[in-house]
């Protein structure tokens, strides 16, 4: 998302500069080849790095079904949190423990956080992807779903070919066009990448040294501020102002308390937080602390931001959290009823796919406080009948 700005801004000042997304795959090879020349490209260096770019339909077919994030809290969080998992982040954070110094020393990153990533991104480096990185970012700057996120990474991609560092015949990795033990885009390598293990070169897929570092860097230039928590588990009261939870309501740690928030174990660990109930004010509560939105940079899954910070405090000694009972997610037709009743209100939930987003949450949040319900943005059965 980082990137979809800074795109849009150049679409603004030089369109016709830009190849044009859709339409025949050869013209559209061959404008990306026109545009990398007038970026100050060889000629002989663009025709041999785009010799090899194919349009990947199982790109795309991986980009439209991304079911995951269907799931809600609880479900995802303990299918991809294993104890096995956990152990395996334990003696890596003994194997590398120098690393993580340097990481925290350096960058401010704990490493909890770094371990998290690397657990869920590619299981410590054990599952990196095995698409054509080249051609998954160019049928994805083709497709017209979201070019202006990718073309910039085709033309990163093509400043470290000319490096040496990226062979578009053979770099394989996440189908969005991630590489590496932490899934890192070409424009983040080359601003981001740290040589940690001092061989002369930055190797993400094949140095954990070099990832851990380039990583802990990545995040610090997204704005983690070291020394700082980003979630916590809490309890909440049986009743409270309901309304003031969710990310966009921000208030001290000694608010939260006269209201009857408490930290679950221990203190509270900032000066600021916005509480977090991912199912509701039934299920597992949170504060997010401001470190906790940099997470949203890496990835904009909610219940996917949510479950990497989650695990990053049980791998940095956090106790299990405390399910609750809250009450049962809406089933995939449902939610799309949901969503489909609220856009006809006029809220701006996105596309009409059944994934609870940023978007829906706050509908559901201002509906339930207009119809006198709990506004704790967690859909219900009663919320979807009384629309």
């Amino acid at each position: 998302m980082r990137h979809l700005f800074l795109a849009l801004a150049l679409s603004l000042i030089a369109p016709a500069a830009f190849a044009a997304c859709g339409g025949s795959w050869n013209s559209f090879v061959s404008e990306m080849k026109n545009e990398a020349i007038a970026k100050g490209h060889s000629k002989s260096s663009v025709d041999r790095f785009f010799s090899f770019a194919r349009q990947d339909p199982k790109v795309l077919k991986a980009d439209r079904a991304q079911g995951v994030f269907k799931r809600d809290f609880i479900d995802f969080s303990r299918r991809v949190i294993s104890q096995s998992r956990i152990n395996k982040g334990r003696a890596n954070a003994k194997k590398y423990a120098s690393v993580f110094k340097r990481a925290e020393r350096e960058y401010g990153v704990p490493a909890g956080v770094l371990l998290a990533f690397w657990a869920l991104e590619t299981d410590y480096g054990a599952v990196q992807g095995n698409f054509n990185t080249f051609n998954a970012l160019m049928t994805l700057s083709h497709d017209c779903r979201r070019p202006e996120l990718f073309r910039p990474q085709v033309f990163a991609a093509l400043e470290l070919f000319e490096r040496g560092n990226f062979d578009p015949k053979t770099t394989k990795g996440a189908w969005a066009g991630e590489i590496g033990m932490v899934q890192m885009l070409p424009e983040d390598i080359i601003e981001n990448g740290v040589d940690a293990d001092g061989d002369g070169k930055v190797s993400l897929k094949t140095s954990a040294p070099d990832a851990l570092l380039s990583g802990a860097k990545m995040l610090r230039s997204l704005g983690w501020q070291q020394g700082q928590a980003w979630l916590q588990e809490v309890q909440v009261p049986a009743r409270m102002d309901w309304s003031k939870t969710g990310l966009n309501s921000t208030l001290s740690v000694d608010e939260w308390a006269m209201m009857g928030v408490k930290p679950r174990s221990g203190k509270f660990q900032g000066g600021t937080g916005s509480i977090l109930l991912p199912m509701g004010r039934k299920g597992p509560a949170f504060i997010a602390y401001p470190n906790f939105r940099v997470y949203f940079e890496w990835n904009q899954s909610f219940v996917y931001v949510t479950t990497a910070a989650y695990f990053a405090t049980r791998l940095s000694g956090a106790p299990v959290y405390n399910p609750g009972n809250p009450d049962p997610s809406l089933s995939d037709a449902n939610m799309k009823s949901l969503q489909k009743k609220l856009a006809s209100r006029g809220y701006d939930v996105g596309k009409i796919d059944g994934i609870l987003g940023s978007g829906t949450r706050a509908a559901v949040q201002a509906e339930q406080r207009r119809l006198g319900l709990p506004a704790d943005a967690w859909p219900t059965i009663e919320l979807l009948r009384k629309l």
